[in-house]
């Protein structure tokens, strides 16, 4: 009988020690450290990988002249927010990892879209639900989704959590797709510990990363997040795969937003909005249309933002309350939006405007769930709480693009371009924008009107 050898893992990064220790040295963090049986079967790996490639590759150094660049292949997919989050498809031979709260939709996302790829084999593998759930869902999906009725001869289940049985299985099958729903419930034969700890996360990550770069199959690895919102498992799973997207939503709210967080093959700042229906997850096309309230009439503490996420032009509407502060210490709300950002604006305004906010309470929220990083929401913030603070309301069609600097100037924004387009596209007439944007537009014509202001109190006198 082999001896049992355990080892201390860090919870937060998954730094290994052979004892307890109080800190991560490192990711510097306290008592993070828990206890793990790390028995590896060395033989029965062996056994385990044999015969997945049957090509054998010389291993020599090369000059990088040497090496014939060419496009990854990819698999599009019959979804198009998929294909923009992922660079342009599935890259062959890509292991992407999803995480998201529970009951968000990552599976029904992932199994939609297995279902309309007719012309691949797919495997979908579950450590979770039941053949017979799984089935309930697709059949779900299928009464909705004409696209969905047709036979489904190359989608296969597999309700398994054992790596050294799902080889198997996709050794008999060679599937040109793998699906996994969980990454946390999966279980390796080589590590004597329970399923989720940190050990298996990542050593089942490392056997379908050896998977798919040597069968040049892709791998979805659908994944868990903490309670503070961070992916489940060691920091070195995100380090170990090609790309990481992040399912996020207000589950009150019908939109969800696929968020790229690292992708090896294509932009980092890319998004795709989804809308949660009885049919499934729906791409939404133009989400403008539906971060911008439809409203009959027109109220006081409401501007509308032209952002870019991405390569896409979004509006998005910011929605701003002041009123007169009740208790002793004013209350700064913010929803969507950072609560420093908005610190920020309001000093700028009681100091370069004048305007005496120190009693006032303040509530923002960014329209339909979104949550923003983009500077150029700043111009949108300020005057929504400016309309807000005198009850005046914005003049309908007026959208706004601008950073606002520290001494009340309006600082330009990048791809001006984008956002006065897609403004016009949507019918708006006027657009404020910085001054220093002026540049780049003296070419370019537009049916709508570009008014371009540098400071803070030009737009007050022009607004109010």
């Amino acid at each position: 009988m082999s001896k049992t050898k355990t080892a201390f893992f860090c919870s937060n990064c998954g730094h290994e020690s052979a004892k307890w220790l109080g800190k991560c040295p490192n990711c510097d963090q306290w008592n993070t450290f828990v206890e793990e049986v790390i028995v590896k079967d060395n033989k029965l790996e062996e056994t385990n990988w044999k015969k997945f490639s049957t090509e054998k590759r010389e291993i020599k150094t090369i000059s990088i002249n040497e090496v014939i660049s060419g496009e990854e292949k990819r698999i599009i997919t019959a979804d198009p927010e998929l294909n923009r989050v992922l660079g342009g498809g599935i890259v062959l031979g890509s292991i992407v990892l999803i995480a998201g709260e529970p009951g968000i939709g990552k599976s029904t996302l992932f199994l939609q879209n297995g279902l309309l790829l007719k012309n691949t084999t797919t495997l979908y593998i579950s450590g979770e639900e039941s053949e017979q759930q799984i089935k309930m869902r697709a059949d779900r999906l299928k009464f909705h989704h004409a696209s969905l009725l047709d036979g489904h001869e190359n989608f296969y289940l597999l309700t398994e959590t054992s790596t050294q049985t799902i080889f198997q299985e996709i050794k008999k099958l060679k599937p040109q797709l793998v699906i996994i729903d969980s990454i946390q419930t999966l279980q390796s034969p080589y590590i004597e510990s329970s399923p989720g700890s940190i050990s298996q996360i990542r050593e089942c990550a490392a056997e379908f990363q050896r998977f798919a770069k040597e069968t040049n199959t892709p791998v979805f690895l659908i994944g868990h997040i903490t309670k503070e919102g961070n992916i489940a498992g060691p920091k070195i799973l995100e380090h170990m795969v090609d790309t990481v997207l992040q399912f996020e939503g207000d589950r009150h709210y019908a939109y969800r937003i696929l968020r790229t967080l690292k992708n090896r093959f294509g932009s980092t700042s890319e998004l795709g909005i989804y809308e949660m229906t009885d049919e499934g997850m729906k791409a939404v096309s133009n989400p403008s249309e539906i971060l911008i309230t439809q409203k009959e009439d027109q109220l006081s503490g409401i501007a509308i933002a032209a952002t870019i996420e991405g390569l896409r032009p979004l509006l998005v509407e910011v929605q701003a309350l002041v009123t007169q502060s009740v208790y002793g210490t004013p209350q700064r709300t913010v929803t969507g939006f950072d609560n420093r950002r908005l610190q920020l604006l309001l000093a700028v305004l009681e100091k370069r405007g004048g305007f005496h906010f120190g009693m006032k309470d303040v509530f923002l929220n960014i329209a339909g769930g979104f949550k923003v990083e983009d500077p150029s929401f700043d111009l949108a913030v300020l005057c929504a709480l400016l309309s807000s603070y005198e009850d005046i309301q914005i003049p309908l069609h007026t959208c706004f693009a601008g950073e606002i600097g520290l001494s009340g100037e309006i600082r330009s924004v990048n791809r001006i371009e984008q956002r006065i387009a897609e403004a016009e596209k949507l019918g708006f007439q006027k657009i404020l924008v910085s001054k220093y944007n002026q540049k780049g537009l003296k070419n370019q014509k537009f049916n709508i009107e570009i008014v371009s202001m540098s400071r803070v109190d030009e737009v007050y006198k022009f607004l109010f």
